[in-house]
């Protein structure tokens, strides 16, 4: 390496990346690329190839459809790719580099450890960013077309699929005389099937009215888009005095009542939590808020916050790959990979149990989505100082 003037050694934002800047990033880029093709391949052999093989073989599945779910299912194992292959390259780099002995001549003419792990540092944050971005625009959309192209290819019904036994409770808050907020019960919907068009056998009890509740019975409902109500056909209504004596029993044919679209969007709701962006995820939220099944809620806060977290995953293992990789004066590639697997497996184990643990509200969901990021951060800063001694 040719080492120029003193202003070699700090990028500049005005005049770009000194040499050694991008002499760095070139060191980074090919093994970034060779753990993306390994990573992704090996994801995609074992997450979706083999199901799919198995399905072509026993379902009948054509080959030109089973292709087509294959590059829509490519797009997630990629995403999980990125963060697996940032810390590949930055070992494989450094390591290579201290291997040779040319970060000791670095260090000897005065360069920083930091300094020479910056810009591992500034190529992690750009495929955090990167990786933010393909997850929230690319991997949910993908994931949901695959869903259905699978089950519309095996003849099943598509995603809005006939479902059975759907209940859904509607509660609100009420404010006790000593100021203290407590939740009531205000409606309950009930249907024993839905088939992708129609609430069929529905039964619903509103005590959304103080004075008198009611209770109505249909064979069959529909939602009117246009008039933003429920049309229920063929049923009974029921009124009912608080004291619990029958006021009125009214038949009909055909009737219209303003209750909320909520348990139509809660069982249309077809797509699994990779299958929604955050938006989506947080507008699901609002309609599962209303249910009160504590354990759904916050298994669905919990995915909200991993879904946040884990790009910054890049980052982090960027800074434990350069600073590992800086460390290492004989390590070989073999050693290096068998690092990278350790690490990988080490930071999903414990993103495991703290997803586990902020599912069942020991820890709250953002704590459990950041821990295992921040445990990592540190072991990167810890290597970070020792390999600046």
């Amino acid at each position: 390496m040719r080492l120029g003037k003193p202003k070699f050694f700090f990028p500049s934002l005005i005049h770009g990346f000194s040499l050694m800047d991008r002499y760095l990033l070139r060191e980074l880029i090919l093994p970034f690329l060779f753990g993306m093709g390994l990573f992704s391949s090996l994801g995609i052999a074992v997450g979706a190839l083999f199901d799919l093989v198995r399905r072509v073989s026993e379902s009948g599945l054509r080959l030109e459809v089973a292709f087509v779910i294959l590059l829509l299912k490519m797009p997630d194992f990629i995403a999980y790719a990125l963060p697996i292959s940032v810390l590949l390259a930055a070992l494989m780099a450094y390591s290579r580099l201290s291997h040779d002995s040319e970060l000791v001549v670095l260090r000897a003419i005065g360069v920083k450890v930091w300094r020479l792990i910056l810009p591992a540092i500034l190529f992690s944050l750009l495929i955090t960013v990167a990786t933010f971005l393909f997850k929230e625009l690319v991997v949910p959309a993908a994931n949901y077309q695959a869903s259905i192209t699978l089950e519309r290819a095996l003849k099943e019904n598509n995603n809005f699929a006939k479902q059975s036994n759907i209940l859904y409770p509607e509660y609100r808050k009420i404010e006790q005389p000593d100021g203290e907020k407590r939740k009531v019960l205000t409606r309950i919907f009930y249907a024993e099937e839905f088939d992708g068009e129609k609430m069929r056998e529905l039964t619903i009890l509103d005590l959304s009215n103080q004075s008198i509740n009611q209770i109505v019975t249909s064979t069959s409902a529909t939602w009117n888009i246009l008039q933003n109500s429920w049309d229920f056909a063929d049923g009974f209504s029921y009124l009912i005095a608080p004291d619990g004596s029958y006021q009125n029993v009214m038949r009909f044919d055909r009737q219209k009542l303003e209750i909320p679209r909520d348990p139509l969007d809660l069982v249309k709701r077809g797509r699994d939590y990779g299958e929604m962006n955050i938006a989506q995820a947080q507008e699901y939220l609002k309609a599962l808020n209303l249910t009160g099944n504590e354990r759904k809620i916050r298994k669905l806060k919990v995915r909200i916050q991993e879904k946040i977290a884990f790009p910054f995953i890049c980052l982090v293992f960027g800074l434990v790959g350069a600073s590992l990789g800086a460390r290492l004066t004989t390590a070989g590639r073999s050693i290096n990979f068998g690092i990278c697997v350790l690490t990988i497996f080490s930071y999903y184990l414990l993103a495991f149990i703290t997803s586990n643990l902020g599912v069942a509200g020991t820890i709250s969901p953002v704590v459990s989505a950041w821990i295992p990021n921040l445990v990592v951060l540190t072991i990167g800063g810890l290597l970070l100082v020792r390999a600046s001694t």
